[in-house]
């Protein structure tokens, strides 16, 4: 499953590559009101957005340019491409279009996946693509949530439990509509499901730019700034302790102290995924490996991973590894376990 990255003393893997935001949320949340507020950025003149065919194309900028039946040019410089086939080829072809000079060269993606969506298929495209591996890199998830629907929604359906729950970006939309009371029920709830994704809130689809972009990684000789960015408040700064809620889904932070041999940490998510790949639902984190000059970053969805890399040097003083578990129902208890009793058979103490 998981391959021990090679050295990047020579080329920085990350380097080059293009950001991809996936924005979610469940029906009605406001996703094509704030795509629609975001590209009228300065910042954001050159960003292809992908709409799946599913959902209802509502991007308001006027056609300039037809350049084909999927792909239009906005007046603003953007490009908007339906999704009407599989994901991996609409982003194959968007590259070699890019390119070969047919589009704009756009420097940033954005997904606008449908209200029914599981947010996972999209984050395991780009995490295990080969050939996308080398031309694009996972920035952020943001979920929208209708805060005036959301109580309700999250109570009778699982897709928009999920999205929260894989949200790096948690951002509510109608809370006008709402009272001061029951906006911190709202809050309250999505810190349960999610401690470790910020809340911002959004009015008529305007937000801070700088809330949703360049959230993960964009070079392995990352500052200690963007490792927490990227990692979240309970990667960073919290002790490890469960988060209960929704009966079902969980999110914990494991820490070590010691250096790990490769093959022993491995072996745990093997493991892991083998027996219970479909509820896990998220993992991302740093792991301190045995003679390796900085130390491992490891993300994945559910059962598969993408390639390590490792980052040039360490980007802090803390060199612990900490790895940050979105689960349903795995407790703590059964993961930290599993590492104590791998760590135990290959003598190397995992506390």
């Amino acid at each position: 499953m998981l391959t021990e990255a090679s050295p990047t003393s020579i080329r920085d893997a990350l380097a080059g590559l293009i950001p991809v935001s996936i924005i979610t949320g469940f029906l009605g949340s406001g996703k094509t009101t704030l795509i629609n507020r975001l590209l009228k950025q300065p910042e954001m003149n050159r960003v292809a957005v992908i709409v799946n065919e599913l959902g209802e194309i509502g991007i308001d900028n006027d056609l300039v340019e037809v350049s084909s039946e999927q792909m239009m040019l906005l007046n603003n410089g953007c490009l908007c491409c339906v999704l009407r086939g599989d994901l991996q080829e609409t982003l194959r072809e968007l590259f070699i279009k890019r390119r070969n000079g047919e589009i704009i060269d756009f420097d940033r993606v954005v997904i606008e996946t449908t209200g029914l969506a599981d947010p996972a298929p999209v984050m395991q495209t780009l995490i295990t693509d080969t050939l996308l591996l080398e031309l694009y890199r996972l920035d952020c998830v943001v979920t929208l949530v209708d805060a005036v629907n959301a109580p309700g929604q999250l109570d009778q359906f699982s897709e928009p439990v999920k999205q929260v729950a894989l949200a790096d970006r948690l951002v509510m939309t109608k809370t006008d509509l709402i009272t001061e009371k029951q906006l911190g029920a709202v809050c309250e709830r999505l810190g349960e499901i999610n401690p470790n994704a910020p809340v911002r809130i959004a009015m008529n689809g305007e937000i801070e730019l700088s809330f949703l972009v360049d959230v993960g990684l964009r070079r392995t000789s990352a500052r200690l700034e963007e490792v927490e960015r990227w990692l979240g408040a309970v990667g960073t700064h919290e002790d490890g302790d469960d988060h209960r809620h929704d009966e079902s889904v969980q999110t914990f932070v494991l820490r070590f102290e010691k250096p790990m041999p490769w093959a022993a940490f491995t072996q745990c998510l093997e493991v892991l995924t083998a027996l219970r790949g479909p509820d896990l639902l998220r993992v991302k984190g740093l792991v301190n490996v045995e003679d390796r000059r900085g130390q491992m970053v490891v993300q994945g969805v559910q059962h598969l991973f993408h390639p390590p890399l490792e980052l040039a040097d360490w980007p802090g003083e803390d060199r612990s590894t900490r790895l940050v578990f979105i689960t349903r129902d795995i407790p703590r208890q059964t993961v930290s376990g599993l590492f104590a009793a791998i760590g135990a058979v290959a003598g190397h103490e995992t506390k």
